[in-house]
């Protein structure tokens, strides 16, 4: 009597292949489309994990099917619109072509790797990633993701979307994971240099604003570090750009839901700047390596208007690292910092390749 196997097929096995590495830089995601159904099928999935919402799943799940998913997608898909390029997301459009520069950094320095992107969230997904990279013989992997500050919500979650592949792959790679950089030197450089850039041409503002994603408050007391490598970063980064305390405010922006999240809040930090007669305000936000909605609607956009309403007069937001080359470089550095052990530069013989696969032959015809 056969049975159904909980493990996916696995590729033809080769005898003597040699080990391959690869590279996989994850983002959050992105819907496929700006439309209220692509919005409601990415909005299902982000919200249904329960990294990223810790209320119990019987209280939870009636309030997204019943509430969020048949009201707030429409409204989302018009702000996804408002920033939507002509290729697509621009969070996948910068992300697709960080692990392109990324290949060709590491290309460059003499690792034989391959890179690839993924989305924790949409596609291309992480499990049609991995399946790829096994079906084109990978055998180590490293995941690099696209968040430098460590959180349960992000991090995490997509360590659990690896876990979960894994739970139904039979031959295994060696898996390898970054969690968090917020500290890196290279980071902290291109950050400096892409706001530099910016100040450079267009002279420094009256108050700089590092806004950074927002969590629920309770993740900090529950511990997690989020909190405390968000501000690591701020005084790393404020240090390179010799800001004193007083010139510079950390906040935190995407507030979801009733619930306290991290203070201060971006928008009322922004009205309460423009108040106060600050002029001019600059926005930065360095947990975002590629910019997305966060950074170019609710920042560039309602984060502007709120502090132009508010009495402001000028208001500049400043672009992610996007595709800056310090940003790469330091990606580079961080993927070959952890691919160190790897033998991602030798070249097996080709004469010796054939003779173990030869000798696993007669091995098994033997057996």
């Amino acid at each position: 009597m056969a049975f159904a196997s909980r493990f996916r097929p696995e590729p033809s096995y080769t005898h003597g292949k040699a080990p391959t590495t690869a590279v996989l830089l994850c983002n959050l995601g992105t819907p496929d489309a700006p439309t209220a159904p692509a919005v409601r099928r990415y909005l299902a999935q982000f919200l249904s994990d329960q990294r990223v919402v810790e209320i119990p799943r019987a209280l939870w799940l009636p309030i997204l099917w019943g509430i969020i998913l048949p009201l707030r997608p429409a409204k989302s898909a018009r702000k996804y619109a408002s920033i939507w390029a002509e290729g697509g997301s621009p969070l996948r459009l910068w992300t697709d072509k960080q692990a392109k520069l990324l290949h060709g950094f590491l290309g460059e320095r003499g690792h034989a790797v391959t890179v690839r992107y993924a989305m924790r969230y949409g596609h291309p997904s992480i499990e049609a990633q991995l399946d790829a990279l096994k079906a084109q013989g990978v055998t180590r992997i490293l995941v690099v993701p696209a968040y430098p500050q460590y959180s349960g919500t992000t991090t995490a979650s997509l360590v659990d979307a690896v876990s979960a592949w894994s739970q139904r792959t039979r031959n295994l790679p060696e898996l390898r994971f970054i969690n968090r950089y917020h500290d890196d030197a290279g980071y902290i450089d291109a950050l400096a240099g892409t706001i530099g850039r910016h100040w450079m041409a267009h002279g420094r503002p009256d108050h700089f604003v590092m806004s950074f994603h927002g969590v629920p408050e309770r993740t900090l007391r529950l511990g997690d570090p989020y909190h405390c490598e968000c501000h690591k970063t701020a005084r790393l980064l404020a240090a390179r750009l010799n800001l004193s305390p007083e010139q510079y405010t950390v906040s935190f922006q995407s507030r979801f839901g009733k619930a306290k999240w991290l203070e201060p809040y971006t928008e009322p930090t922004l009205r309460a700047l423009a108040a106060r007669g600050v002029k001019r305000v600059d926005v930065a936000c360095p947990g975002f390596t590629s910019d997305c909605l966060e950074t170019l609607e609710e920042i560039a956009m309602e984060g502007r208007a709120a502090f132009l309403a508010a009495g402001g007069q000028a208001f500049h937001a400043i672009p992610c690292l996007n595709d800056d080359n310090r940003w790469i470089k330091a990606l580079a550095d961080l993927a070959e910092k952890h691919l160190a052990g790897w033998p991602t530069r030798e070249r097996p013989d080709p004469a010796a390749l054939a003779q173990s696969r030869e000798r696993a032959k007669a091995l098994g015809a033997s057996a």
